[in-house]
């Protein structure tokens, strides 16, 4: 065991954080794991860990400071995170903070160069060089203004925009939502388990205190969190739901409490061999977070936290990794893709009126700051909306008069839309009643020839190289010493996969069919 993990154990003991001696922490080259000691069974709570223990922008001595300068979310905690490693061994949490890397290795403190090169025609590409700048306004307008003239005296050198990236690396892909009170904040212990999607061993609960924090159901933590605090004794999905930027396929899931949380592996209540104690005398205070098996482990085998349901674009962009076959991969077309390509054989005058109508319809893309996308899913299906749009720039302008004419205030959903869309074309047609019946109705041949066309501009993005050529090269690259080339071409390859996949879900329904 290291010197920093034995450190590590020492500071857990002297917080009060109680770590089962069912678990060890092993040091591997691309990180810390954590690995079961003995079986783990659902329900047995393997660890708490004390509220005052995590870093808030609450705990931090740097409170006065970053509440006066109004700095809250994931920017006040990055902030407080620096100044306590400024502080170096005078920190509360030095024990924790030398465990941690200097930054994590996410596309936004790789090298311009590297972006370029490796995330072409990605997701990744455009979103990251926004975060660059976007976060560069941020420490230009907050934080150096905290060095020329703050209440506290700050070095230079700890705070600077390449120090505030790292910061914000760190905050981004290990901060946990704790309460209303506290926020986002750094966990000890919680950050060191790995993720893996749709195999999540422990979860972790947050029961909320009424009484000493005066917890506000109103307030607001961050202004690009778009999830709703859940504390008030609900078990919570406690990795952060902040984005670096605007990744598009960030999916939460919260998982139901569990009914036998007050459980404890056998032996706990003793010292470890690095003398922690694990009594969990604390269980089920509000003041505390618990750890708790969710799904069995067997004796030897990794413990997984999840990170939630996303695709590899949203795991690369704020953890630094990807999945193979990840079930939860998408691939965007820009509503301004289709507007070009829609040109290509009308007038800017037909899309734009076809556009209005629909979103007359109650229709709308995915909305991503100032972008409109279409998802397509993983196993090559596009969004529902995407096809409702194509199916009304090919509508005859006989139809798309009719449709013009009729009165739709009263439509409320895609459904409804559809409806009215279909109606037009045949009134005796049978209209659908769920939306996998009224994609099969959209799916004129026109519209099928348009999605192949449009996956095979929005493939044009990748550059010159193929497919083949980035499976390839994926087949080539070395994992562990070139970790941002491989991550790099799982997502590639992951991406046209389904460019790939949607080619052949439009090429097998439009085969045989007619319709304008």
């Amino acid at each position: 065991m290291s010197r920093r993990l034995r450190s590590f154990k020492r500071w857990m003991r002297s917080q009060r954080i109680d770590f089962s001696n069912a678990l060890e922490l092993v040091e591997e080259d691309d990180g810390i794991s954590v690995r079961a000691l003995c079986d783990l069974k659902e329900g047995d709570l393997v660890a708490t860990i004390p509220k005052s223990s995590c870093l808030t922008i609450k705990t931090s001595v740097a409170n006065e400071m970053i509440e006066e300068a109004g700095l809250d979310g994931s920017l006040g905690l990055s902030v407080a995170l620096m100044y306590e490693k400024s502080l170096g061994c005078d920190s509360v949490w030095d024990g924790y903070l030398q465990l941690l890397p200097e930054r994590e290795s996410v596309p936004l403190v790789w090298s311009l160069e590297e972006v370029d090169s490796f995330l072409l025609g990605t997701e990744l590409h455009k979103i990251v060089k926004e975060d660059r700048t976007l976060l560069y306004e941020d420490w230009k307008e907050c934080i150096l203004p905290l060095i020329e003239s703050g209440p506290l005296k700050l070095n230079p050198n700890s705070f600077g925009v390449e120090q505030y990236f790292a910061a914000k690396t760190l905050v981004t892909s290990r901060s946990f939502e704790i309460d209303d009170y506290h926020g986002f904040g750094m966990v000890p212990l919680a950050d060191l388990f790995n993720h893996k999607t749709g195999a999540e061993n422990v979860h972790i609960t947050s029961i909320a205190s009424n009484s000493e924090f005066g917890n506000d159901s109103d307030s607001d933590n961050d202004s690009d969190n778009d999830n709703d605090n859940e504390c008030n004794n609900i078990d919570n999905e406690m990795p952060s739901s902040e984005d670096l930027g605007t990744g598009s396929d960030h999916i939460l899931s919260h998982l139901q409490p569990s009914t036998n949380s007050s459980n404890a592996v056998a032996g706990l209540d003793s010292l470890d061999a690095n003398g922690v104690y694990s009594s969990f005398a604390a269980a089920n205070d509000p003041m505390v977070l618990e750890m708790i098996v969710v799904k069995e482990v067997k004796e030897g085998d990794e413990v997984f936290n999840t990170y939630g349901l996303m695709g590899n674009a949203a795991l690369l962009h704020r953890y630094g990794f990807t999945e193979l076959d990840n079930p939860f991969d998408i691939v965007n077309i820009d509503l301004n893709l289709v507007e070009q390509w829609t040109m290509s054989s009308f007038s800017n005058r037909h899309f734009r009126s076809r556009l209005s109508l629909w979103r007359r319809q109650g229709c709308t893309g995915c909305i991503s700051q100032s972008y409109e996308y279409f998802e397509i899913s993983s196993d090559g299906e596009p969004q529902l909306d995407l096809l409702v749009l194509l199916y009304i720039i090919f509508l005859p302008d006989e139809a798309y008069q009719k449709l013009s004419n009729i009165t739709i205030s009263f439509v409320e959903n895609v459904n409804k839309s559809i409806n009215i869309l279909l109606s037009t074309k045949n009134s005796r047609i049978s209209l659908p009643e769920t939306p996998e019946k009224a994609k099969v109705l959209l799916l004129t041949e026109r519209v099928c020839a348009a999605l192949v066309s449009l996956a095979d501009s929005r493939e044009n993005f990748y550059g010159s190289s193929s497919l083949k050529d980035d499976m390839k090269a994926l087949s080539r690259c070395c994992h562990m010493q070139e970790k941002k080339l491989y991550h790099s071409l799982v997502l590639r390859v992951s991406e046209r996969m389904i460019l790939k996949k949607l080619r052949s879900y439009a090429s097998q329904r439009g085969r045989g069919r007619t319709g304008r």
